[in-house]
């Protein structure tokens, strides 16, 4: 009985299983209950007493091994399966991969790109500069008199109540850095952010963003501004577009003015965008004042030159037919996706 112990053995180590019908096969031959194990142990009644002790040893240690090698198989055969499945589901590795989605662009950072890109095929140059600022920069280089209202707290976010230190209430700040540190001429915009101490409404917000235009150099007209302005609503708006410049007043230019332009919505027919004149206000402008001018340094008498300003959001708004300006601060996924394809 012990030389066929052995001979099972051996056949253990030599077995293979193939397919799962194999390994059920052996399972059967050797565990069930009319298998080779059964009869062993049925046999194992009938031997020698002397041999009992070493025979019982052998046979245990062969139904354990049985046990192992069977289950080392089937986890073998499981695993083949499953990499057979992986296998299968590989797509084919000679075409091209499907692109990764793309993101949107804000759309006040495209509105601002294509501000930016229109002025700086005309020759000007994009500074930027501090949002936080001292009031010469903010207010008194540009001719702000000291009881002008925007220094009061309704209107401006002062630093920890230092009347000498604000958030920015315009970027008309960077052109007085850039007048002070250069030279003329001068033909620079200063896109950027700007804060005012306003109430938050669909077509107000505390904080909102400019884009301000200057140039400076010898006998530079009104007739100069005005035909720059007009080839920018053209390329913003269309070839179709018309401006029109209302008397007004800033304290930084004299004279001033608000440019308006023709509504593209109804073809200045009358509707609710621009409240049915057929013109909508986009920006202020006007020829730099003098006393600005020597404030940072430049002689009024040999230059001059002009500055405009507008609200890329306004822009936004009226290019895509936004109505709530507080949509662009929300960061409602809805909303920007729908920005996903513009450049």
């Amino acid at each position: 009985m012990i030389d066929r112990i052995n001979e099972l053995f051996m056949q253990l180590e030599q077995f293979r299983a193939t397919t799962p019908e194999t390994l059920e096969a052996f399972r059967n031959k050797m565990l069930s209950k009319k298998g080779i194990l059964a009869e062993l142990f049925h046999e194992f009644k009938t031997i020698d007493p002397s041999q009992r002790r070493e025979v019982g040893r052998l046979l245990n240690e062969l139904k354990e091994k049985t046990s192992e090698a069977i289950a080392r198989a089937k986890d073998h055969l499981e695993s083949q399966l499953e990499t057979s499945k992986g296998l299968d589901r590989i797509p084919d590795l000679s075409m091209p991969v499907d692109a990764f989605p793309l993101g949107a662009r804000h759309p006040i950072s495209i509105i601002r790109n294509r501000i930016n890109g229109i002025f700086e095929k005309i020759g000007f140059t994009i500074s930027e500069g501090p949002e936080m600022e001292d009031d010469w920069h903010n207010f008194s280089a540009l001719n702000f008199p000291e009881e002008h209202p925007a220094r009061d707290m309704q209107d401006t976010f002062f630093i920890c109540k230092n009347p000498d230190l604000a958030l920015r209430t315009h970027t008309s700040s960077v052109q007085v850095r850039v007048m002070e540190s250069q030279k003329p001429p001068i033909r620079t915009i200063s896109p950027g952010r700007v804060f005012r101490n306003e109430a938050i409404s669909a077509r107000a917000h505390c904080f909102f963003h400019q884009v301000e235009g200057l140039y400076i150099d010898k006998v530079v007209s009104f007739a100069d501004m005005k035909q720059t302005l007009l080839h920018f609503a053209r390329e913003m708006f269309g070839e179709s577009t018309r401006i029109r410049l209302r008397p007004s007043f800033f304290p930084f230019t004299e004279p001033s003015a608000e440019m308006d332009v023709s509504c593209s919505i109804c073809g200045q027919k009358g509707c609710n965008v621009c409240k049915y004149t057929g013109w909508i206000e986009i920006m202020g402008c006007g020829m730099v004042d003098p006393n600005v001018l020597e404030n940072c340094g430049i002689d009024s008498n040999v230059y001059s030159g002009y500055a405009f300003g507008m609200g890329i959001e306004r822009i936004t708004m009226l290019t895509y037919q936004i109505k709530d300006l507080r949509l662009f601060f929300e960061n409602d996924i809805r909303f920007l996706r729908q920005f996903q394809s513009a450049i």
